[in-house]
């Protein structure tokens, strides 16, 4: 049984388009059930675009079911991604999920239906990823994935027994904060992370990611990822929700037409991809690009 899609989207109908058509796009579209999950306004600014958000999900056909839930008042993207995830878990046992600003390659399905297909009984996986940086030890790999301590957030697949480990409160937050090692073992997945926690636990960001990821690294699990990206985000912008602008994370696409991948029962981590990988949430990598960017 293939997983139904989970759709997120709010007030960007030129992206959301794209978003749609690229997943048409996927060979396993009209054989997927999708299910779009549209925030409500959260001002009169945003009314119109919502609106026309709105119009569009009711034109969109090319798969096997498409189903609409409409928020009548804005949840913000956290709360709708865990109410709207965790409604389709309890229903299917596992779910792929997009954010509307996502372009897939046409065989991103396959790669997510068959991670999850894969790894469902192996407890070491906390989830799948489509989306990877461009990371130079995977230029020359024969691969088609490789394993990373970081949660990925564009285009990703889960469970419902890993979901449920979530504690969104995020309760043991007062021992970790005190405690020196555990914060930099956090950091495996990029030096940002206990930083983006702390924002969370004290109001300044609404992430349900960290969280997330803040569950993995107490867990101790692993993300599979694919060597060659199956999405690229065109959300940087004004408009996005928690990313303005980056050239850390633009990746190239796979452009080939593979849709039967390989994977290892056995989760090895390559210490030199964590390195690597690491590297692109780095101080210097980000005070690089500010200067690029200025």
């Amino acid at each position: 049984m293939l997983a139904p899609i989970c759709l997120f989207t709010y007030n960007r109908p030129e992206e959301l388009k794209r978003t749609i058509e690229a997943l048409k796009s996927n060979y396993l579209a009209s054989e997927s059930e999708l299910c779009i999950f549209s925030d409500g306004a959260k001002d009169k600014k945003s009314d119109e675009k919502v609106f026309e958000v709105r119009q569009y999900l009711g034109t969109i056909t090319g798969f096997k079911s498409v189903s609409v839930f409409q928020a009548p008042v804005n949840q913000g993207l956290a709360s709708s991604v865990i109410s709207g995830v965790s409604k389709l878990v309890a229903q299917f046992g596992k779910v792929i999920v997009l954010e509307d600003d996502l372009i897939t390659t046409p065989n991103f399905l396959h790669f997510l239906n068959q991670g999850l297909a894969y790894y469902q009984d192996n407890k070491k996986i906390m989830s799948v990823s489509g989306y990877t940086m461009d990371l130079p030890s995977l230029k020359d790999t024969n691969r088609d994935f490789y394993l990373g301590y970081r949660s990925g957030s564009w285009g990703w697949g889960i469970w419902q027994d890993r979901w449920e480990l979530v504690d969104w409160e995020a309760q043991s937050y007062r021992s970790f904060k005190w405690n020196l090692f555990r914060q930099l073992r956090f950091m495996r997945g990029g030096m940002d992370m206990p930083y983006m926690l702390w924002k969370q636990m004290t109001g300044r960001l609404d992430s349900w990611a960290i969280r997330l990821g803040y569950c993995q690294f107490e867990q101790d699990l692993l993300t599979v990822f694919p060597v060659k990206s199956k999405v690229m985000s065109i959300g940087f912008g004004e408009d996005a929700t928690n990313t303005k602008s980056s050239q850390r994370f633009r990746t190239s696409l796979d452009e080939g037409s593979k849709t039967d991948f390989e994977f290892n029962p056995t989760p090895v981590v390559d210490p030199l991809l964590v390195k690597e990988f690491r590297a692109k949430f780095s101080l210097k990598s980000r005070l690089v690009e500010r200067f690029k960017l200025a």
